[in-house]
């Protein structure tokens, strides 16, 4: 495109490189190119050209990757906090305003009106399901929620107290083993089998390890039951009586899934989609990205919360907990406030806080030490100038560990119920990838700081 269309110059120079940007006709294309940006290094007076494509929502990204053709030089940006990786339809966020959309549609509208599989059917074709396709789809998963008996045998090989989240990573990574006959990546019907099994299994493999670790017998699942009452019910039955499950439990649960179902480019989705680049079977790539998530930065975090709660003790130590948050010097953190993304109230906090009200009362456990403690914590914070100047609002992981924890699900099992949700969002941005015509292996660069070359030394010759 031509530079005749130049309309402004914006200086963003760093001191030895100047960013000038030139607006430029829109163009049909996958993406539109809204404008040019121009590179310079000072120094030697090279340039490149920089497009600045421009998706339906959101901030434009410049195509950087001709960058180091034309001026010998990467990007640095660790954590990749201003990096899009990919071009993706699924997930939206504005976290400024506290905005997150699923295939366009405002979470708020698919928590309050929609269910578990019909948000997982959304985020893996693109549009809401007609009733007769969301019947089969359900159809499909319910009858696909038994594992492989020779693949449960593999939780014989764990120690009891193996933490859950080793156990599904192993176990799911294996379904490869047991599932490699359907998985040409190329096949889209191949591609839905998939899909289908990890989402209808992941629930049993979760409720075998929780088994496991209490020393019970597996529960298998139950037809007969939604997809959150039948992990209720494998979770919480045992053989020798009956199990009625809480309805507010279950729509609980449900609603949790639905919130924590996917959010953009996030560490583990990032992790399944490279994995994925590879060629990799996608129970491997779905492993990975289950590994991912066990991080405690990442979907450890409701699990913090409650080692948070317990650190404080009481109620009466609540001021004296925020007066250490404060204090810069103390390494203290207030957990389950605050989030990377938004930059305001989570939306997904403002949904699941009623819910929490819910489940509390339910249950009549609001008296309890704990969540007493939790709800004083929050009216505190709420109030406190520092932390609403901050924008340090309650975010879901705040009210997901509370409600789990009311639910009477263990601590290390709050990530693997995460896992769960999440797997539709993985299983979503696996299937946008691999079914990209021009889908690339991810192979990130570095900036390397490390010793220049040098000669071996023969060990005689070293010094200390």
């Amino acid at each position: 495109m031509s530079h005749d269309h130049l309309r402004k110059e914006v200086d963003e120079s760093g001191g030895g490189s100047i960013l000038r940007r030139y607006s430029s006709p829109v163009v049909s294309a996958k993406t539109s190119v809204s404008m040019k940006y121009e590179l310079k290094n000072l120094a030697t007076g090279k340039v490149a050209e920089l497009n600045a494509l421009s998706g339906t929502l959101g901030p434009d990204a410049l195509d950087i990757s001709h960058l180091n053709r034309d001026l010998g030089v990467f990007t640095y940006d660790p954590g990749f906090m201003a990096t899009a990786s990919t071009e993706s339809k699924i997930t939206y966020i504005d976290g400024d305003a506290g905005v997150l959309l699923y295939r366009g549609y405002p979470v708020e509208q698919l928590a309050a009106q929609s269910s578990f599989l019909e948000v997982a059917n959304l985020l893996i074709h693109g549009s809401l399901p007609t009733n007769a396709q969301l019947r089969e789809f359900q159809t499909s998963i319910t009858r696909h929620t038994m594992v492989n008996e020779h693949l449960l045998r593999f939780f014989q090989g764990f120690h009891h107290n193996a933490h859950p989240m080793a156990m599904v990573s192993a176990v799911v990574a294996s379904m490869a083993a047991f599932y490699h006959d359907t998985m040409d990546t190329h096949d889209p019907r191949h591609r839905e089998i998939f899909a289908h099994r990890i989402i209808a299994k992941l629930p049993t493999i979760a409720a075998a390890a929780y088994k496991h670790t209490l020393g019970q017998p597996f529960i298998y699942p139950r037809n007969d039951l939604s997809y959150c009452a039948n992990m209720l019910n494998m979770f919480f039955a045992v053989p020798c009586e009956a199990y009625a499950i809480d309805p507010v439990a279950a729509q609980a649960i449900e609603l949790l899934f639905i919130l924590h179902a996917d959010h953009e480019q996030n560490a583990s989705t990032s992790t399944v989609r490279l994995a994925g680049s590879t060629g990799a079977n996608p129970y491997a790539a779905i492993s990975a990205g289950v590994s991912a998530l066990w991080g405690p930065a990442h979907g450890g975090a409701n699990e913090a919360v409650l080692d948070m709660l317990d650190t404080i003790g009481s109620a009466a130590n609540v001021g004296k907990f925020l007066t250490r948050v404060k204090d810069k010097s103390d390494s203290v953190r207030l957990m389950g406030f605050g989030h990377r993304v938004y930059k305001n109230f989570d939306p997904r906090a403002k949904i699941i806080r009623a819910m929490c009200y819910r489940v509390l009362d339910k249950l009549g456990i609001g008296n309890d030490p704990l969540f007493e403690l939790a709800l004083i914590l929050e009216e505190i914070a709420l109030k406190d100038e520092y932390f609403v100047s901050r924008k340090l609002y309650p975010n879901v992981d705040f009210y997901s560990g509370i409600i789990y924890s009311a639910l009477g699900i263990p601590r290390s099992m709050f990530t693997v119920l995460f896992a769960i949700a999440r797997t539709a969002g993985w299983v979503a941005h696996w299937q946008e990838m691999v079914s990209d015509p021009h889908m690339r292996i991810g192979r990130p660069r570095q900036l390397y700081a490390g010793p220049r070359q040098r000669d071996y030394q023969p060990i005689a010759a070293r010094s200390a």
